[in-house]
C-alpha cells in the first residue's frame, strides 16, 4: 500500500510537507505543491478515511497569546485585540485568550488540537517562541518583526518607519538637538520588537540628518515629567521630542505647557489619544485596531493555503495638530 512517506519520497520532499499541502496548514510554494500532487498522482496515493478527516478538522478557534507584561500599554493591546476579534467573527472565528507569555502555552494549544492557528503578541527583538512556532504544524502570525523569523508571517505598524518620518519632521520645524521620550525601562531592556525598532529608525534618521538625537526611557505616569525635567536640565538646547508613552503623554504635555520651556513636540499614539493632547506640533497615529485586523486577515490567508507576504508593515503617518 502507498504511504505519505512514498508520496513524500517521490516528489523529493518532508513527509511533513506533504501533510502541509493536503492540509493547507501552512504556506507551501506553488513549485513544491506541484510535485506533490504530481506524486499523489502517479502513486494513486489516497488516505483513509480517517486520516484525510483528522486532516481537515477544525475548530473554527484561534489561539491568542497577549501577555500583559510589565510596561506594556493596557489601552493599545486591547485595541489590537478589538481589531482582532471583529476580524475573526467576521469570518466565523472564535478567539482563545492564551495567559501564558513563553512557548509552553502556545505548544500545549496547538498539539492537543485546541485552536486552528496562532496571533502572538509582545514579541521581542531575539524571541525565544519563534523556534516553537516554526516547529508546530498549525499556522502563526506574529504581530511584530523579531530576527530569526523568516519562516513565519510577521504583521506590524512600520514604528522603524516611524521613527524616521519624526526625525524627518522635527528638522523640517528647525530643531538641531531632538530626543525620544519612548517606552518604560522595561520595556526596552526586554528589547521589544516595536520599541527597538523605533529606536534604530529615530537615530538612524538623526545620523542622516545631522541631528544630536537621544532616546530615553519613560515611565508612565507623572513621573515621567522628572523624566523630561532631567534631560533638558543635561541638555538645555533641547528643542524637539517625540514621545511614544501613551500613559506619560498627557503628562508631559501639560507640564511642558505650564513651563518656560518651549519645545516641539510630536506624539506616536493611536489618534483618539492624540486629539485629547493640547501643545503637541504633529503627531503619527498608531492604527492599534488595524494592526489587529490586518494581522486576522493574514492568518484567514494562511488558513485557506494562500500565498501570503511573509512581512506586512503599516505605514506611518504624519498628522498636523488638530487633524
Amino acid at each position: 500500500m502507498v504511504t505519505i512517506a512514498d508520496v513524500a519520497r517521490a516528489a523529493g520532499v518532508s513527509i511533513s510537507t506533504v501533510s502541509y499541502v493536503m492540509s493547507g496548514k501552512r504556506t507551501i510554494s506553488q513549485e513544491t505543491r506541484d510535485r506533490v500532487a504530481e506524486a499523489i498522482a502517479d502513486l494513486e496515493y489516497s488516505p483513509h478515511a480517517s486520516a484525510r478527516s483528522l486532516a481537515s478538522r477544525s475548530t473554527n478557534v484561534i489561539g491568542l497569546q497577549a501577555p500583559l507584561r510589565a510596561g506594556v500599554d493596557v489601552h493599545v493591546v486591547m485595541q489590537i485585540v478589538a481589531g482582532i476579534v471583529t476580524e475573526a467573527r467576521s469570518l466565523q472565528y472564535d478567539i482563545l485568550l492564551l495567559t501564558s507569555d513563553d512557548a509552553s502555552g502556545l505548544s500545549h494549544a496547538a498539539r492537543a488540537s485546541m485552536v486552528d492557528a496562532l496571533l502572538v503578541m509582545d514579541v521581542e527583538s531575539d524571541d525565544p517562541r519563534i523556534k516553537t512556532l516554526e516547529g508546530l504544524d498549525v499556522p502563526s502570525v506574529l504581530i511584530g518583526l523579531p530576527a530569526g523569523a523568516d519562516g513565519l508571517v510577521c504583521v506590524d505598524f512600520d514604528f522603524e518607519a516611524a521613527g524616521r518620518l519624526a526625525a524627518h519632521r522635527l528638522a523640517e520645524l528647525g530643531h538641531r538637538r531632538v530626543a525620544l521620550f519612548g517606552a518604560p525601562a522595561e520595556v526596552l531592556e526586554r528589547h521589544t520588537s516595536y520599541a527597538d525598532r523605533l529606536v534604530r529608525g529615530f537615530l538612524s534618521a538623526c545620523d542622516e540628518l545631522a541631528l544630536v538625537g537621544s532616546v530615553h526611557a519613560c515611565p508612565t505616569g507623572a513621573e515621567s515629567t522628572q523624566v523630561v525635567d532631567a534631560v533638558l536640565a543635561a541638555e538645555p538646547s533641547l528643542s524637539g521630542i517625540l514621545i511614544h508613552n501613551e500613559g506619560a503623554l498627557p503628562h508631559i504635555a501639560a507640564h511642558l505647557a505650564s513651563s518656560a520651556h518651549e519645545l516641539g513636540v510630536i506624539a506616536l499614539c493611536p489618534a483618539e489619544i492624540a486629539q485629547t493632547v493640547s501643545g503637541l506640533a504633529d503627531s503619527i497615529a498608531i492604527p492599534a485596531e488595524g494592526i489587529g485586523a490586518a494581522a486576522a486577515d493574514a492568518l484567514r490567508g494562511l488558513l485557506a493555503g494562500e500565498q501570503r507576504e511573509k512581512v506586512v508593515l503599516l505605514p506611518p503617518v504624519l498628522a498636523s495638530a488638530g487633524a
